[in-house]
């Protein structure tokens, strides 16, 4: 069944295996957005159980105006920012500079603030902790755009939809986010 098709059975006939479907589909991606805002990976388990729950209660209101995916981000990250600031934790990028490999994220982010790649794990640490604290000094919407677009490689189109903004507001939103960072980071 395509996602329209399951998002009917859902609907109309409370399907709770079509919504399982659903789930499976979608898992992965509401748990590594969480995990982009919240780093911590059963924190970020708690509110994607959190997101679907919502997504069931709320799925007679989709209107298949934009992408399902689009909406469960929009979820998601409000799911996420409601936590950090009930907890009143700092945003954490656990991932966006990994221990291991070397993804497109962390290559995009280097790019950007010219960290140099370190010579020991102390030192990823450490840039970690300059990049969580510099991240965490931006505005909240220029945060949110900068993680969609670096670290889940969401276009800018993309973005708009989960920001509901425009384009051209995600293009100022992403240019000022990396000018910002680099002021930080130079600091």
């Amino acid at each position: 069944m395509n996602e329209k098709e399951l998002v009917q059975q859902v609907v109309q006939h409370n399907d709770h295996e079509a919504f399982k479907i659903l789930v499976d589909r979608y898992k992965k991606m509401v748990i590594t957005t969480c995990m982009g805002f919240i780093g911590n990976y059963n924190d970020a388990e708690d509110i994607a159980q959190d997101v679907f729950v919502e997504l069931f209660e709320s799925l007679s209101e989709f209107r298949n105006e934009s992408k399902l995916s689009t909406w469960l981000y929009r979820i998601a990250v409000n799911k996420s920012l409601n936590f950090l600031r009930r907890k009143k934790r700092e945003p954490f990028l656990h991932t966006i500079i990994g221990d291991k490999k070397k993804g497109h994220a962390e290559q995009t982010l280097d790019s950007i603030y010219s960290i140099q790649p370190p010579d020991s794990h102390t030192e990823w640490d450490e840039q970690r902790k300059v990049l969580r604290k510099a991240m965490n000094k931006l505005p909240e919407n220029q945060r949110i755009a900068l993680i969609l677009n670096t670290y889940h490689e969401l276009s800018y189109k993309e973005i708009a939809e989960v920001m509901e903004t425009s384009i051209s507001s995600v293009e100022s939103l992403l240019f000022r986010a990396r000018s910002n960072l680099r002021k930080i980071m130079v600091k």
